[in-house]
């Protein structure tokens, strides 16, 4: 198989299975509605995929280094295909939950495995340009998925069938089968299956931002469009999904001609600024603000942050690149669910902006204390 058709047959694979993680997001309302859940119930499903997700790249980090690169990614695809198929045929709370601990599994095995086999197909010279095309693939995934449903829903009305669901019942077990067909260019290694992840040296910092970034990208993801629903303005839920990951898709390219401590200064800056920017809008009920705010953060978390952070930790762990992407995830998963979590249960308590307004000072306050203790490192 010729090396551009691998190259492009692995990008599609990342962006269908990543594409099938916020398929639903803009239906999270409907599940929801059968079982009268409140904001902490929405946020602990929509977090329920990182109780797949960490397992996976706690205990499985290594697993395509002993059984190849190519099985971990099929057996991905499909997951997030019977994941999705389940909101189908039981689409409740309870299903919501169980299929994004499924879409977490999936999610897990197909980034460790896709970003050392982009690496290994491209060559080492190379691992610059390959872990931009696994970033770029993987945001175009996370922020096409829901902005996908949406259209879809606009154009079919209320539905729990959308278009985008079908499309993806068609392309991913496709590509799965084919995946099998490709190229095999790691060497298989002697390795137990289950190996812990890889926190290379002097990589504290980039995971850190990671947390804090993808916590604001959990955010708008999982609390922002029940603000949106209070507001009367959940039409814009897609948009804003898309928009909290595309831009930041739009910026990997001027990150990649940006030494990573710049890009991870740069992105640890536009966080917290475009968070406070989206509660502003909030706040006096500007969607011009709201959509601002948003392509900030899309921009540090998805843009200057991601690709600098999995750039650092793939290049200082060449013979262990599946795992050092793994220990990565760990930090962007942690921020990615929990603060989500507590927001829910704080909604319930004082409200959604309330809720918001708390994780935004705390976000200020975590990023001072990393950008000190950085400078002091630095130094010394």
């Amino acid at each position: 198989m010729p090396k551009i058709i691998s190259i492009i047959l692995l990008a599609l694979a990342l962006f269908t299975a990543t594409f099938a993680v916020n398929l639903q997001t803009p239906l999270y309302g409907v599940y929801a509605a059968g079982n009268n859940m409140k904001a902490t119930a929405v946020t602990v499903a929509f977090a329920a995929y990182v109780a797949g997700l960490m397992p996976t790249l706690l205990l499985l980090g290594g697993l395509s280094d002993r059984i190849g690169r190519r099985l971990p990614i099929t057996i991905s695809l499909f997951l997030v295909t019977i994941a999705t198929l389940l909101l189908v045929l039981f689409p409740n709370w309870e299903s919501l939950f169980v299929a994004r601990v499924l879409l977490g599994i999936g999610t897990g095995l197909v980034t460790t495995a896709g970003t050392a086999y982009m690496v290994e197909i491209m060559g080492n010279d190379d691992a610059r340009r390959a872990a931009l095309i696994v970033t770029s693939s993987t945001s175009l995934g996370f922020g096409g998925g829901a902005l996908a449903t949406s259209l879809s829903l606009g154009i079919q009305g209320p539905t729990l069938i959308p278009i985008s669901f079908i499309v993806l019942f068609v392309i991913a077990p496709i590509l799965a089968i084919i995946g099998l067909k490709m190229p095999r260019v790691d060497v298989p290694k002697r390795v137990s299956i289950i190996k812990l992840p890889v926190f290379p040296p002097r990589t504290w910092v980039f995971g850190i931002a990671m947390a804090l970034a993808w916590s604001t990208t959990g955010m708008i993801i999982a609390v922002v469009p029940l603000e949106l629903k209070t507001q009367d303005l959940d039409g814009w839920t897609g948009l804003v999904i898309f928009l909290a990951i595309f831009i930041g898709f739009l910026c990997q390219p001027i990150a990649r001609r940006m030494a990573n401590p710049k890009a991870l200064a740069l992105g640890l800056l536009l966080t917290p600024l475009g968070f406070l920017v989206l509660l502003i809008g909030f706040w006096i009920q500007s969607i011009t603000l709201i959509l601002l705010g948003t392509s900030i953060t899309s921009a540090a978390s998805y843009g200057f942050t991601y690709l600098s952070a999995l750039f650092e930790f793939s290049s200082r762990a060449l013979d262990n690149r599946a795992r050092a992407t793994a220990g990565l995830f760990i930090y962007a998963y942690i921020g990615f669910s929990l603060p989500v979590i507590a927001s829910g249960a704080l909604a319930d308590m004082f409200g959604l902006l309330p809720a918001m307004a708390i994780f935004s000072v705390t976000q200020i306050i975590i990023t001072l204390i990393t950008i000190w203790l950085w400078k002091k490192h630095s130094v010394l």
